[in-house]
């Protein structure tokens, strides 16, 4: 294995056309240049450069071993400005775009991220379309779907799953007395669903069984948001999200409704177009968002559900 010094002053002498330039580009003596190369050539046992006192000339075996160091040579380089850009201090904007329901959520890591990367400015779009990242110019989405995304032309992180659970205020539940899955589409319900006046709620249950909900709400809208404040206001049922439950349950302001019966889960991920080229703001805020958010998660999973309308936590 040679000496990867020898062959980066090697191919200086080649590019510079002889060994005085090559010493003054490099500013290293001459005399230690040729001796860097002499050595090469006797490790390995031909003549690269033929010298005389007025000129040098690359012999043909030399010539095909520069283009070899060369190469070699660039990829070194190359390897060395992608650790540079990892380890450079990240700055600069970077797009993101949630669905409503994750942005509070978001905006309880976010500070942090603020406060280990000062030099980075998010620009966040919150909405529940389908964001398209090479058309809108968006670095990175996070999506919740019932499946993975198959855009060949996007790179997917998964981080873990959620399901929707049934929640209700206490005040609700002891106004509407016992509830049942066989009495549950009677109540007065709230939904996700903005353009019908009819929904369907499709529920599993830890024993395996499925069934299906059809209701009429009295409340319709795509903001999750909407729906938590109107259930804890005592209007009715409805269909929410564990990571939003969570708070909820914690704070003692909803309860659950019938724990036994979610939604089917929801994979949670993140997309952005490529690795390759990416900034160090884009990448730092992937990597953030893969350990919080997942942390958010498996917390939101430990709430504890089984509790009835008067609970105290």
């Amino acid at each position: 294995m040679q000496d990867l010094n020898d062959l980066g002053l090697f191919a200086a002498v080649v590019r510079n056309n002889g060994f005085s330039a090559a010493a003054r580009d490099l500013n290293i003596p001459k005399s230690k240049l040729s001796k860097h190369v002499a050595r090469l050539e006797e490790q390995l046992g031909v003549r690269l450069l033929e010298r005389s006192t007025r000129k040098l000339r690359v012999t043909d075996i030399g010539r095909v071993f520069y283009e070899h160091c060369q190469s070699l040579l660039d990829g070194v380089a190359a390897a060395e400005a992608e650790i540079a850009a990892v380890r450079a201090e990240p700055s600069g904007t970077v797009r993101l775009a949630c669905p409503l329901g994750f942005t509070p959520m978001l905006a309880d890591i976010l500070p942090a991220f603020h406060r280990r990367y000062p030099g980075v400015r998010l620009l966040i779009t919150a909405t529940n379309r389908r964001i398209d990242l090479i058309e809108e110019r968006v670095d990175v989405a996070l999506r919740a779907r019932g499946q993975l995304d198959t855009d060949n032309q996007l790179i997917i992180r998964k981080f873990g799953e959620v399901r929707e659970r049934l929640a209700a205020s206490p005040t609700f539940l002891a106004r509407a007395g016992e509830i049942t899955i066989e009495n549950l589409s009677q109540q007065a319900t709230l939904s996700m669903n903005e353009q019908h006046p009819t929904d369907v709620w499709r529920l599993v249950s830890i024993d395996g069984n499925t069934t299906e909900i059809t209701h009429r709400p009295i409340v319709g809208c795509s903001d999750f948001l909407i729906l938590e404040r109107a259930a804890i206001e005592g209007m009715g049922v409805a269909l929410l999200p564990d990571h939003i439950c969570e708070r909820a349950f914690r704070a003692g302001v909803l309860a659950p409704v019938l724990p036994e019966w979610t939604s089917n889960d929801v994979v949670v991920h993140l997309v952005f177009p490529s690795r390759q080229g990416m900034l160090p703001a884009t990448r730092a805020l992937i990597d953030y968002l893969a350990e919080n958010l997942l942390n958010a998660l498996q917390k939101c999973r430990e709430v504890p559900v089984r509790m009835g309308p008067s609970f105290d936590i």
